[in-house]
């Protein structure tokens, strides 16, 4: 399937991107920690140290350039977040906040969402977890979404709980 649309995940080493984006392509494979930018179909993975990192908030920028959308991703069994406050805002591409591990038993999903909610000023959050798929289909029809508004308005035909908007 050919998308106009591309996605790039951000977040901190060892928050799931690479599992996520797996998910999301539905391959089977192992994620394996990404040393360099990897663009795998509609995704853009990158390394945990870009963001980790301020010396190189210059190559998120940059990257940004190439996609469409950007999916902010907290690790719920994490208690801190590695973006600074409204980080989301300093780049001028759809914000998608992602709670990554809400399955594992130590989540505490609800710090990950207040967390993502200092982060993005406006727009959804999707509760996921790569194993079970849960979150995986709204992700992909979020990122197909051209505008905040089409986003919400995708959110409001929604009946579970797996995401909202903010």
């Amino acid at each position: 399937m050919t998308r106009k649309n591309r996605a790039m995940l951000i977040g901190s080493i060892g928050a799931g991107k690479s599992t996520l984006t797996n998910a999301l392509l539905e391959r089977k494979q192992k994620a394996v920690k990404t040393q360099s930018l990897s663009y795998s179909d509609w995704i853009v993975d990158t390394p945990g140290e870009y963001t980790e990192n301020p010396f190189y908030y210059k190559n998120i920028m940059a990257t940004s350039l190439e996609v469409t959308h950007v999916l902010y991703l907290q690790d719920a069994t994490r208690k801190k977040t590695i973006f600074p406050p409204n980080f989301s805002t300093g780049i001028n591409k759809l914000p998608i906040g992602v709670v990554t591990k809400c399955d594992h038993d130590q989540a505490d999903v609800e710090e990950a969402v207040r967390q993502l909610q200092r982060v993005i000023p406006s727009g959804p959050i999707v509760l996921t977890s790569s194993f079970n798929g849960r979150g995986m289909q709204e992700i992909r029809n979020l990122v197909n979404c051209d505008s905040l508004g089409d986003m919400r308005e995708y959110i409001s035909t929604l009946s579970g709980e797996n995401v909202f908007f903010i």
